[in-house]
């Protein structure tokens, strides 16, 4: 699974995140991994660990998307693109071995394969406020 893949299965845990309360988590993690198709170990642990890390710094990584966004609070944006933003963020703040360029550019790439039509643009312009 390319890395690509694997931020792509991060984002839609994230969207699932977004519907469940924090204590379904653990069963909502284990029925995603149930549904990817033929995951190695390293690639699950890539997964789990980062979906976890993002959730368990939500609040912190929210908050730096309020700081920087002009006119949009989380609590307003689309639950897609909020779901995109907040993977580069975390990204860009815990992720060092990831250039903030690839952080940008595969967050504008999920954008336009789940987001809607002004989703790319949008979610660039609030991650160019991060660089």
């Amino acid at each position: 699974m390319t890395r690509s893949k694997i931020r792509e299965n991060v984002f839609k845990m994230l969207f699932r995140a977004e519907f469940h309360d924090a204590d379904d988590m653990k069963e909502q993690l284990d029925l995603f991994d149930e549904e990817l198709e033929n995951p190695s170990e390293s690639e699950l642990f890539y997964i789990n660990s980062k979906s976890k890390g993002i959730l368990e710094h939500i609040d912190e990584i929210d908050d730096l998307i309020n700081e920087k966004s002009t006119g949009w609070k989380t609590s307003r944006m689309a639950k897609v693109d909020l779901s995109i933003i907040r993977i580069a963020v975390y990204e860009i703040k815990y992720e060092d071995d990831i250039p903030f360029k690839v952080s940008v550019n595969e967050a504008v790439e999920l954008a336009k394969k789940y987001g809607a039509d002004e989703s790319p643009a949008f979610v660039n312009g609030i991650l160019a406020k991060f660089a």
